[in-house]
């Protein structure tokens, strides 16, 4: 099945994290990532079901349109948007310094919340251009969208990325890249000089095996945290699409924009919910108590209930009805 999930039965046994984020490695300096992979998926699960709801009836966009749109979403939307929103709201002084890292999407760096505002803005323009329901075309991607969101929360967890808090519960997982966190020592973490080119946990157990110890010196320093990934990856993906899918079928005649307006309410309250048990990011100041991620999720409760009454008041409905 490719790099990383051989070792799945090791993770889940021992605790200790050891997936590579390699699906294929050539080169040192070249690779196909399981994130690269967990986009495309992404975005053909969300074709899957926006196809499925336009031979029903349940879409404003016609299904011969359906391909063309989420390519263009996809680059436009997602991409684009995830890319300058994490520039914006999490590594500004970053890019002041270095501008041209706008282009270095390889090195990771997106936002959701970017990545769902650049969707809001492109579907406005096509909704536009084709002289269609903006918050019709919306009701329509919302019940796809999610799963986009799923398999990129499962490409954090492979990564061993946004991991959980520390957690004295029996159930938890040790990340071996909370060494390379900067609160891993304030946390009460022993310091460990590595070298600066180890980045993911086959290469940090590699060197522990190497240099001593091997894993049971890494794992006696490592915490035990949260798979916080795996618990977004449910709550904001499988099961916020779920719900929405549901409500899509039962009343196809729901007024544009109470679809998305429930997408925003609902992803937001999963968001702050779970990230009370996930990592602030390395030098992430609270807002307000707040992290970055939970303060930013609020304007989206307000987005929401703002295309709930949108809705309401204009009333506008799909032309057809199963």
């Amino acid at each position: 099945m490719g790099a990383g999930f051989p070792a799945m039965t090791s993770v889940l046994a021992t605790y200790l994290h050891d997936l590579s984020p390699y699906l294929i490695r050539f080169s040192d300096s070249f690779a196909l990532h399981w994130y690269g992979l967990a986009y495309v998926l992404g975005f053909y699960l969300t074709y899957l079901v926006m196809r499925f709801l336009a031979r029903r009836g349940l879409s404003e966009i016609k299904e011969n349109q359906v391909a063309d749109f989420i390519t263009l979403v996809a680059i436009f939307g997602v991409v684009l948007g995830g890319r300058v929103g994490y520039i914006l709201l999490y590594d500004w002084d970053q890019f002041v310094q270095t501008p041209w890292m706008i282009f270095m999407i390889h090195k990771g760096g997106m936002a959701s919340h970017g990545g769902i505002a650049g969707v809001a803005l492109f579907c406005l323009w096509y909704a536009r251009k084709h002289k269609i329901s903006w918050t019709g075309i919306g009701d329509t991607l919302v019940c796809g969208a999610p799963l986009g969101v799923f398999c990129g929360r499962i490409a954090n967890f492979i990564n061993g990325e946004l991991f959980g808090r520390v957690t004295t519960s029996s159930w938890g997982m040790k990340f071996p890249t909370e060494l390379l966190h900067e609160d891993f020592v304030k946390q009460g973490g022993t310091p460990v000089s590595l070298p600066p080119n180890l980045q993911h946990s086959p290469e940090i157990i590699a060197w522990f095996e190497q240099n001593g110890g091997g894993r049971a010196e890494l794992e006696s320093i490592l915490h035990t945290r949260h798979p916080s990934q795996l618990y977004e990856a449910l709550g904001e993906g499988l099961l916020l699409s779920a719900v929405l899918l549901a409500v899509r079928m039962r009343w196809p005649r729901l007024p544009h924009g109470v679809l998305t307006g429930l997408f925003f309410i609902l992803y937001a309250v999963a968001r702050i919910s779970l990230e009370n048990l996930r990592q602030p990011d390395s030098g992430s100041e609270a807002i307000m108590g707040m992290t970055k991620g939970q303060f930013f999720s609020l304007f989206m409760v307000l987005t929401g209930i703002a295309f709930i009454i949108y809705g309401a008041l204009r009333g506008g409905r799909l032309k057809t009805q199963v």
